[in-house]
This record gives structure tokens, sequence and C-alpha cells, in this order.
């Protein structure tokens, strides 16, 4: 059977076995280059894959590639480079091929040299739709820099994940090459143009010089924050440079902005063609579900054994909405107040309490039950407390009840679970509040435009 057929059919079977990031990484780009003595040799991109396949997916590979020739083979793995080294008649020996590998994990520089934080990796970015084209972006420029995407532009408002993403390319790329990585912010990239050329006295050719080695000479340039570049006409001249020597040398260049290449009205127009000459990505901020996955990871990171209750995790959810940074500030802050006020238990009670003072009237809401009784007492000039208590009075039961029959109506929360946000009532009180307002909807217009007009409040 024809070989790129048996790889086709491998590659198929791979594919349903494995996440579709995990095949389009590590296996969409390989190639069975010939099947004898028992060896199957197969062609990946770079070093990095043969280590990688050989340590994570080796013995599913076997398994597959069993099932579909019938034979067992072992699996020899060579990169592009050394097919073509062997097609042309320098066949590369194993030792030398080991040697190449355990070189490709010996950093050239460490990340404090870099300037990055060895914190952020992609393995503890978290991923979801408003930012997974960014991550699989940032992990393609990651194992295949100066090849895959380049320049690649990141762009989303503060607090997306940019920076995160952008450490986390070059952590990567110190870990697993020899490649020479420097992180940088606009600013400072101004500044060291600014101290290289600002005395004109005998040494001003060798600060010059230092300041072109030190960000000509290097692999991987990524730089945040670019729309601070705007207000240095000269840094921007120097950037062009820079970025048409290191682009030319076939370096990889990664830029971060808090705004698209075509919202970038300060910078030179050369300098926006070049943005656009490889990949942008956009970061949006986080839906709901992302948001709660990332309040979950955050919440088992910190140092304490209190349980989180989920309507806690829903309440932060719901309420802080622009950021990653917001959720965590708001996560910290429910924690150190619990601590305080509560002796370190969390319930709902707490959680409202603790971030009341940071939440106003243009926080991002879904309509969720936190948001309807904000809005119905706002509407009958009523507190939130006065709806969770005790009190039965006409004044306060009846917007209590007119708040139990929209959180029904416009969730998808079950009446216990309703019960819980109104002080812990039980299920068959919820059920007959909303049974009350229902039927006298039947028959009570005045009724029916209160109900109007909340509803309306709760669309905008």
């Amino acid at each position: 059977m024809d070989i790129n057929i048996i790889w086709n059919s491998f590659l198929e079977k791979i594919k349903e076995q494995v996440s579709s990031l995990s095949y389009d990484t590590w296996f969409k780009d390989t190639r069975l280059a010939s099947l004898e003595d028992n060896n199957a040799v197969v062609v990946v991109p770079m070093i990095l894959h043969k280590k990688h396949l050989v340590e994570n997916y080796l013995e599913i590979m076997e398994d597959v590639f069993n099932s579909i020739t019938g034979t067992n083979f072992n699996f020899i793995f060579i990169t592009e480079d050394e097919d073509a080294s062997n097609k042309n008649g320098n066949n590369a020996n194993a030792d030398l091929i080991k040697e190449l590998e355990n070189e490709a994990g010996v950093p050239y520089q460490s990340s404090e040299d870099a300037n990055l934080n060895s914190n952020y990796t992609f393995d503890n970015f978290i991923v979801g739709d408003s930012n997974r084209f960014a991550f699989v972006a940032a992990r393609a420029v990651a194992e295949k820099p100066g090849k895959a995407y380049n320049p690649l532009f990141l762009y989303g408002k503060s607090g997306l994940g940019k920076t995160h993403l952008m450490h986390s390319i070059g952590n990567y790329i110190i870990e697993n090459s020899n490649k020479k990585v420097l992180y940088i912010s606009s600013d400072k990239f101004v500044n060291d143009f600014i101290n290289a050329v600002r005395n004109n006295d005998n040494n001003n050719f060798d600060r010059i010089d230092s300041f072109k080695s030190k960000y000509r000479n290097i692999d991987v340039l990524m730089i945040d924050d670019i729309q601070f570049l705007g207000s240095a006409t000269k840094g921007q001249e120097e950037f062009f440079h820079t970025f048409n020597e290191l682009y030319n040398s076939n370096k990889q260049i990664v830029i971060a902005s808090d705004r698209s290449v075509d919202d970038l009205k300060m910078l030179e127009n050369r300098l926006l063609t070049r943005f656009n000459w490889g990949l942008t990505a956009n970061i949006t901020p986080p839906d709901f579900e992302l948001r709660m996955n990332i309040i979950e990871k955050k919440i088992a990171h910190q140092e304490t054994s209190a349980m989180v209750p989920k309507e806690v995790i829903e309440y932060i959810a719901n309420n802080f909405a622009s950021d990653v940074r917001q959720l965590e500030g708001a996560i910290t802050r429910v924690f150190a107040y619990a601590l305080m006020m509560n002796r370190g238990n969390i319930d709902l009670d707490t959680a409202v309490d603790a971030l009341k003072d940071q939440l106003t009237d243009r926080s991002v809401y879904k309509n969720d039950v936190h948001r309807i009784q904000r809005v119905v007492c706002d509407y009958f000039k009523v507190t939130i407390d006065d709806i969770k208590g005790k009190k039965r009075s006409q004044n306060i039961n009846y917007p209590r009840q007119v708040a139990i029959y929209l959180c029904r109506e416009l969730t998808n929360e079950s009446y216990p679970k309703i019960g819980t946000y109104f002080g812990g009532r039980d299920h068959s009180t919820i059920i007959n509040a909303y049974e009350k307002i229902k039927k006298d909807l039947e028959k009570n217009d005045q009724l029916k435009v209160v109900i109007r007009d909340l509803k309306k409040q709760l669309s905008t």
C-alpha cells in the first residue's frame, strides 16, 4: 500500500483520539518517509516534536499504526532538515541526532534574562471562545518562531491575557530551544534609544552599537503596549529599522496593543503596514463560561481549605465581566473579607458584602437572580436585605414575590436554588410566590404594567 495512504489513514484515526489543538500542534504537519526493516520513519517539523511525540504519544501512535498495517513498527522521528540531508547522501547517525535533541533543550538564556515571568505559561492560560484563536496562534509561533506567523500582533483591552500569552511564547521558546528571546515594553525601547543617542561624546557610537546589538542580535523580540510608541517620532523610526532587520533575518516579532492595527492612528503608516504582514489576533472580554472557569482555577490556587459555593462563583462571574484582573481582584477581596469578617467561611451574603463597594450601575450582568433583585428593589424603593429578610409586610412581601416571579421566568434556576437567593426560603414558598404573581397577572392590569416595565429594564 502507498505510504501516503497509510499515513492519511493513521492521521484520521489519531484525530479521533486527541484534541484538535494537540492534533494541529503535533500531528498535522507530519508525514511518513519510509517503511522498512520494521521501522516507520516519520518526518516532523522541528526537533522538539520528536521529544514530545516520544514522551507523550508514542504508545497511542504504535497502537493506531498497528491496527492499520497489522505489523508492529518502531517509530523513528527525523526533522525536515535531516530528511533532506539523508536524501543528499549525508545520513546523520543516531548519536548526532540525540546530541541535537539534548542541545535544543538547553536554554540559551533564562526567563529572567529575557524579562519574562516564568509563572506565565501556556499550561496555566485558561482558554475559551474569546481567546482561543490568539492562544492557538501564540502556540504556533512558540513552536515555529520566525516561520509560523511573523509578525504576530495581539490586541485587546487591558487585563485580557495578551501579556500572559507573550510571556508564554518566550518561556516556551527558551525551554525548548537555544534561541535568544527578549520581552520589552515600548516605553523601555524608547528609553533605551534615548539613552543611546542623548550624549554627543566620544562614546556615542559605542552606545548606539550597543543598543542595536541588544535589539537586533536576537531571535525573538516581543514588544508590549506598542500604542505608547506613538508619542516618540524618533523611537518609531528606530523601531522601523529594528523591525526590518529582524524580519529580513527571519527572526520572530511579537507585538501587543490595546487596540487594533487600524486604530493605531499615531503610528506611521509604514509601521502599520508591516504589522499587517503577519497575523493579527484579537482577544475579547471573557464570556460567562470562561469567567466561571477562571474563577474556579484561581480559587483552587488559594491557600485555604474554605469551600466556595457555586452561587458565589456565579455571583462574581456575573458582576465582573470586563477582564481577568477584575475577577482576580474580586476573588482576593472575597477571601480576605471572609477571613476578617466571617471566620474564613464564604457564602453568598459574604461575597455580596465584600464586593458591594466595587459594583456600579454600569457593571455588566446577565439576567441572573442578583441583577433581578437589584432592579426590582430599585423599582419598589426597598433594599436587598428587605426582600431577603423575614419581614412580611405588604410593601416588602409584594416586591419579593415579583422578584421571585421574574427569577423563575428569566433564568434557568430551579425553585430550591432561587430560594437560596432569598434568605434560604423553602422551595414551596418560592413556588407559592411565583404562582401568586402568575395568577394575579391574569386579571391585574397594573401588575402587567409593572412586570412589563421591569422586563424592559432587564433587557437593556
